[in-house]
């Protein structure tokens, strides 16, 4: 029994450092011995999301720089997607935190920061809509309905795009949805101030603090 417990704890200790060392092959590996040792999944993927929360914590802390997120997300995400293949669909259903319909502002052409997000959200667990960039307000509302979403993240880059983040709160109002998803935004130019103004549900002032504050969103 000791050697079981022994194996299973060496086996999450490779996924974490496969994912905290940056290492996609590594941690296809240590995935591929979780599912033939036949550890729990969600207890894998607890490992794994352990691993890239400290990853966003270095990154937020400027300890380390985009790549290194990048490629530490990449990891969690090969090994995710083989953990999974072992799961009945039920059993990934409930390992999905939640859905998030996201994208950058309409007449926004800037997507680098949201794909940031975009990449810690899948990797911290979360199921993400990705709308692309110079999104129109009707399409957020329209999209989160169609897959149902818990939340929508929006982004701009732009001062004089600022206000459609607004609209965005407004459209839903307006059709009487406000209270059916939660909103969270970000980007450059935006801050805590003004989404206290325009009603937001939750600001990030980057990555790591947009997934944190959409947890705690989603976790109420």
């Amino acid at each position: 029994m000791m050697f079981l417990i022994q194996m299973s704890n060496d086996v999450l200790d490779n996924l974490k450092n496969a994912v905290l060392n940056y290492d996609e092959e590594a941690a296809k590996k240590a995935a591929e011995e979780a599912v033939k040792t036949k550890i729990d999944p969600m207890e894998a993927i607890s490992s794994l999301s352990g691993a890239i929360s400290e990853v966003g914590q270095s990154f937020h802390r400027q300890e380390i720089f985009l790549p290194h997120v990048v490629m530490a997300a990449d990891a969690m995400q090969a090994a995710v997607a083989i953990i999974r293949q072992s799961m009945s669909n039920e059993d990934v259903k409930k390992s999905i935190l939640g859905t998030i319909v996201l994208g950058t502002v309409e007449g926004d052409l800037h997507d680098i920061g949201k794909n940031i997000v975009m990449m810690m959200l899948i990797a911290g667990g979360f199921e993400v809509i990705d709308l692309g960039r110079d999104v129109k307000v009707d399409d957020f509302v329209r999209r989160a309905n169609e897959v149902n979403a818990d939340l929508i993240a929006i982004s701009c880059l732009m001062t004089t795009t600022m206000p459609y983040q607004r609209e965005v709160i407004e459209e839903l109002k307006r059709v009487n949805q406000r209270d059916k998803f939660k909103v969270v935004i970000g980007g450059g130019p935006v801050t805590q101030g003004w989404a206290e103004t325009i009603g937001a549900d939750g600001y990030g002032v980057d990555a790591y603090e947009a997934v944190d504050v959409v947890k705690n969103l989603l976790a109420k």
